[in-house]
């Protein structure tokens, strides 16, 4: 709850007019909250925040006009103080992880119950980073980088991934290591072979989440 007793401003933005309806019966029984506006499109909602304060927005990630990753990257550049809270259906692990990166303060499935719900909107508004129970659950996984073994490297593939990632191209690392281009192809290929990756820039991405550069 706000300071001096303030109702809570509080905005929809739902693109189904049957959950907007259940979330307004859900939310306007509570005489702390206040549902300032629903919206089916990102467009109503960014006009609408110019002249309104809202505390905080329930978003869809699915919507007509917009998507709501951006859509919630925009409205926290907008109104840094407002909460952006993801009601969806989409329960993908780098889906949630990319709202929070845009700034997003929790993510609950539609299926959440009332007191999820609830309980996610007060600390979100004290400013936790919150989830539903099944979101919980889906962030404890671990990723697929994480859950597969680091490959085993001879010393001089690892001096090699090391110089790839540095930007050098194989005439450049053949030089520098006194080797054929022939060579240091094929030691390219045995690196893409071990990390399960099609190029260059995936073989960087996944040996810096595995710590070996």
């Amino acid at each position: 709850m706000l300071e001096n007793n303030e109702l809570i401003q509080l905005a929809i933005v739902d693109d189904h007019p049957v959950v907007i309806e259940g979330l307004q019966r859900l939310l306007g029984s509570k005489d702390y909250l206040n549902v300032a506006g629903t919206f089916t499109s990102g467009a109503d909602f960014l006009v609408f925040m110019k002249d309104n304060r809202t505390d905080i927005v329930l978003l869809d990630i699915s919507l007509p006009d917009t998507n709501g990753m951006e859509l919630c990257k925009e409205i926290k550049k907008r109104s840094p103080g407002t909460c952006v809270l993801v009601l969806s259906n989409h329960s993908e692990r780098s889906i949630i992880m990319q709202m929070l990166q845009n700034g997003a303060s929790g993510y609950l499935l539609k299926n959440a119950s009332a007191d999820e719900l609830l309980n996610c909107i007060h600390e979100a508004l004290a400013g936790q980073i919150t989830f539903s129970n099944e979101i919980k659950q889906i962030i404890a996984r671990p990723s697929a980088h994480e859950l597969k073994e680091v490959p085993q490297l001879t010393r001089r593939e690892k001096e090699i991934l090391h110089l790839i990632s540095d930007g050098m191209t194989t005439p450049q690392i053949a030089g520098k290591l006194n080797l054929s281009q022939l060579t240091i192809e094929t030691h390219r290929r045995n690196l893409l072979q071990k990390f399960d990756v099609n190029n260059v820039a995936a073989l960087i991405k996944v040996a810096v989440q595995q710590n070996l550069i």
